[in-house]
């Protein structure tokens, strides 16, 4: 049964029926917005999102926070959909678009946890829209996904350790913001369903970044070998600038790791511009979440998506510090990061996965 939303009072409409359900029954179909929070010291780095699945009649959210780069507090929290489709509201979590395509306000209310927030982000550029994302499996879509990614400040407070911390315009945090929907690979399994295909090795990066003139965003998927799966970015430049963006044509990768873990020390990365300009971007990681935890990959019997009753939440504490808790979780991480160009020195989020064989970074399996 359809059921109209305050969504059908805009002249928005795509199909023939109301904004609570799509057109696609496949229970893959996520609408999802995640938050990269941060300061330039790696004393704060804040991780959170909220998703919808309108075919698994499901809401979810999650944050996960580093603190001092040894402590990660994780919230997460699911609800039935229906009867409230149009409220992006979760448990203790709320998310509120105040200017479309430029400000927003996420909030973590009181929860066991004892972290909590309330932050307002104002984007400094415009939307970088990556390319589409479509791969077909055995003449199955597993993946048609729309994704554009900006960049901004946010002020605002969060509370943590027993602490408040307050940012306003003079100290305001760095964020870089995803949003995403369509038909994506999720973490619920399917029973009865042929199983997929383990590469031998893959590699996976995206980074958005910002510079005080400037920002840029890349996204690429390679095999083992190095063949390049998907590969989109942008240079994108401040509103005021009136500049139009730059797509990127060719991105090249340098990274360097832990002996004990894949997880980047620094690295390197070149953008060649349909300018024909080649920018050399130099990577150093400063604070990290690890959001396996929050819900991207099964842990603690959640994983984004699963039906988990009308309600519920949970939440934890990680000591990223212990090296067997680390191991343990590591694997789809965000890092923020300084980012140097020449002279100019940015800031951004890094996520950065290298799986089984990948010889380049000296990776023989899994």
């Amino acid at each position: 049964m359809k059921v109209l939303t305050r969504y059908d009072e805009f002249l928005c409409h795509q199909i023939a029926s109301t904004f609570d359900h799509v057109e696609t029954s496949a229970r893959e179909w996520t609408e999802r917005i995640i938050i990269h929070t941060h300061d330039t010291s790696g004393r704060f780095h804040l991780s959170c999102g909220m998703g919808i699945y309108r075919n698994r009649n499901v809401t979810d959210a999650f944050a996960c926070l580093t603190l001092d780069g040894r402590t990660q507090y994780v919230v997460r929290a699911s609800r039935e959909l229906r009867s409230r489709p149009d409220e992006t509201v979760v448990g203790p979590f709320s998310y509120e678009t105040t200017e479309p395509l430029k400000k927003v306000r996420y909030a973590l209310g009181e929860n066991p946890q004892g972290i909590a927030y309330d932050l307002v982000f104002e984007g400094r550029m415009p939307c970088h829209e990556e390319d589409q994302q479509f791969f077909r499996v055995r003449g199955r879509v597993i993946e048609h996904v729309e994704r554009y990614d900006q960049v901004g400040r946010a002020v605002g407070w969060i509370r943590a350790a027993g602490q408040m911390f307050r940012f306003d315009r003079e100290n305001a945090l760095y964020v870089e913001r995803d949003h995403s929907w369509g038909i994506r690979r999720e973490g619920v399994g399917e029973a009865g369903v042929q199983p997929g295909d383990i590469p031998e090795g893959y590699l996976y990066s995206w980074a958005v970044m910002q510079f005080p003139s400037w920002g840029a965003a890349y996204h690429i998927r390679e095999l083992s070998d190095e063949t390049r799966l998907f590969s989109s970015g942008g240079i994108f430049y401040p509103f005021e600038s009136k500049r139009k963006e730059l797509r990127v044509k060719g991105i090249a990768h340098d990274f360097h790791f832990r002996p004990d873990l894949r997880k980047a020390t620094s690295g390197r990365v070149a953008l060649i511009g349909e300018d024909g300009v080649e920018r050399e971007i130099w990577i150093k990681p400063l604070a990290f979440a690890c959001i396996n935890t929050g819900g991207y990959f099964l842990y603690k019997d959640f994983v984004h998506g699963k039906w988990m009753g009308p309600e519920w939440q949970d939440g934890f504490t990680l000591n990223l510090a212990d090296p067997a808790v680390l191991r343990a979780v590591s694997f789809l991480d965000n890092t923020s990061c300084e980012f140097r160009c020449g002279d100019e020195i940015g800031y951004g989020v890094l996520e950065l996965v290298v799986t089984g064989k990948y010889p380049r970074y000296g990776y023989q399996g899994y």
